[in-house]
């Protein structure tokens, strides 16, 4: 304990009323228990921490950096599915890849439908390729539906067992005034409940009722259960694009992978099979 005296004590004071004051400042302080503190030590020696800073990069662990999961589903080289489907009214191949970048690569000779298939590859990122000839000299319904078929089959086989996915998924679109809500299930169990009202009978060559047609046919073949709702919207094309928009990115929602599930069937009941 540091005791300092004024220079004006020991100015106007004797030495002996100095050194009076010592003693009675030394008493005062000793009437305290006096506790030595000790060096803080730490656990390792310095030879250990020597070792430990040349080899930081062998010693270092830590459960925030990059682990491989070995439960986690591998996308190294993509979910593909890919179907050839020939009749006597139409000669269709498709290949998809649900790990894809939006590679968008269709000719179905029905201009609309092309549109509409860029939309799915754009906006649920899937690299889609659909080649189809069709009669379509009498009209589009056979080519419609068959590519619609082809694209549930090849989707189908991109899934295989669905371990590890999302499986539901859910999204609006707008499109100018229209906005159109698509909610969807991978559940193996194929049902369609659509309710667009579309004012007109035909966009561009296309006829809209082939959109209902389309939708029915991709979820009986996939094994889908997907709900379309139109909450807003007056103009034909938007109506049917801001659907295939919505499709796409509940779609992409439902095939990408939850890390939590650890690769595991998105299922109380173990399974998802195509019934």
């Amino acid at each position: 304990m540091e005791l300092s005296i004024s220079s004006r004590l020991l100015n106007t004071s004797s030495a002996a009323a100095a050194t009076a004051l010592l003693k009675s400042k030394s008493r005062v302080h000793n009437r305290h228990t006096s506790i030595p503190l000790l060096p803080l030590k730490h656990p390792f020696s310095p030879l250990t921490l020597k070792q430990m800073s040349n080899n930081s990069q062998s010693t270092l662990s830590c459960s925030s950096l990059p682990q491989n999961n070995p439960s986690s589903p591998s996308t190294a080289s993509g979910r593909i599915g890919e179907v050839k489907r020939v009749t006597k009214e139409t000669n269709v191949w498709v290949k998809i890849n649900l790990d894809g970048t939006g590679v968008a690569n269709s000719s179905t000779s029905i201009p609309f439908l092309d549109h509409m298939l860029d939309q799915l590859a754009s906006h649920g990122l899937f690299d889609v390729h659909v080649k189809a000839t069709g009669d379509i000299h009498i009209d589009d319904h056979h080519t419609n539906e068959d590519v619609a078929l082809a694209l549930g089959t090849a989707l189908l086989q991109s899934l295989g067992d669905r371990k590890g996915i999302n499986r539901f998924g859910d999204f609006s679109a707008p499109l100018d005034e229209a906005l159109i809500h698509v909610s969807l299930d991978l559940s193996g169990r194929p049902h369609l409940s659509y309710d667009l009202n579309i004012p007109t009978a035909r966009v561009g060559t296309y006829d809209t009722q082939l959109v209902e047609h389309f939708f029915q046919s991709l979820v009986n073949t996939s094994g889908m259960t997907l709900h379309i709702r139109q909450l807003a919207g007056k103009n034909s094309h938007h109506i049917i694009e801001a659907t295939f928009k919505a499709f796409a990115r509940a779609l992409r929602q439902a095939t990408e992978y939850d890390p939590r599930r650890l690769g595991t069937i998105p299922s109380s009941k173990g399974v998802l099979s195509r019934s």
